[in-house]
């Protein structure tokens, strides 16, 4: 198996030195319904598959990834001196070869770097992170001029398929008013949010301007990416970031 041919390259003008790999579910040896590039070890996955699909993967990174404990909220954690799983949702590195990772399978994974290639970042941006500020605190962790930063939005769920409740929409508008035009009615007090524009709002609004990525959707393409709201029992795939030395 080699996942390198399975994964994504972000497409956009980072400096040299920044490197970035996006998974999907393909080149690895997980058996369904996590077939078969599996990252994660909390879903109900065979460990040693998880393991053996971690080794394939670290062929491809300088170092091992700080692997998150994401719980849906800000916290952002510094790969440059984690030495164990920190709960965190975002992580930010300036060392060379110290490696960013979030895991989804729905949520958006939000990498970011400077155009100094001095400081890289990754955020799991989930609509309850979203909402509540990880960009923001990935953003000013990175401590440097968001003007200076550039985004890569990377496979997340489409607004087609990502159907929330009002309070999702009344907890975004209630931030930013402009989050409305994000939101297209459903059925029955429903609403479906397109999380890209969302994380595009947050980002402007910060001084980011240079956000690419954005097109892919995790529910509809099968083949290629794990879904949660599709399959429920699902893997999860891996964004990550790092310097080159």
């Amino acid at each position: 198996m080699n996942p390198l041919e399975h994964c994504i390259i972000p497409g956009w003008p980072a400096p040299a030195r920044v490197k970035a790999i996006q998974t999907t579910r393909q080149g690895g040896v997980s058996a369904a319904p996590y077939d078969s590039l599996n990252l994660g070890n909390h879903v109900g996955d065979n460990p040693l598959a998880v393991e053996r699909n971690r080794i394939l993967l670290n062929k491809l990174l300088p170092s091992e990834p700080v692997w998150l404990e994401q719980i849906h909220g800000t916290l952002v954690a510094n790969a440059d001196r984690a030495s164990c799983q920190p709960q965190a949702d975002a992580c930010i590195a300036r060392h060379r070869e110290s490696v960013c990772a979030v895991m989804t399978a729905d949520c958006l994974p939000v990498l970011l770097c400077d155009a100094q290639g001095s400081v890289v970042g990754a955020a799991h941006a989930g609509w309850r992170g979203l909402c509540d500020g990880v960009i923001e605190a990935t953003v000013l962790t990175m401590s440097v001029a968001p003007q200076s930063l550039m985004a890569w939005l990377g496979p997340a769920i489409s607004q087609e398929a990502f159907e929330v409740g009002e309070e999702v929409r009344a907890a975004f508008v209630a931030i930013q008013p402009q989050a409305a035009l994000a939101f297209t009615p459903g059925q029955s007090g429903k609403w479906f949010a397109d999380i890209y524009a969302l994380a595009r709002l947050r980002l402007n609004a910060l001084g980011v301007t240079q956000i690419y990525g954005g097109g892919h959707c995790t529910y509809r393409e099968r083949e290629q990416f794990f879904s949660y709201r599709r399959d429920g029992v699902t893997g999860r795939m891996g964004t990550f970031i790092w310097l080159e030395r």
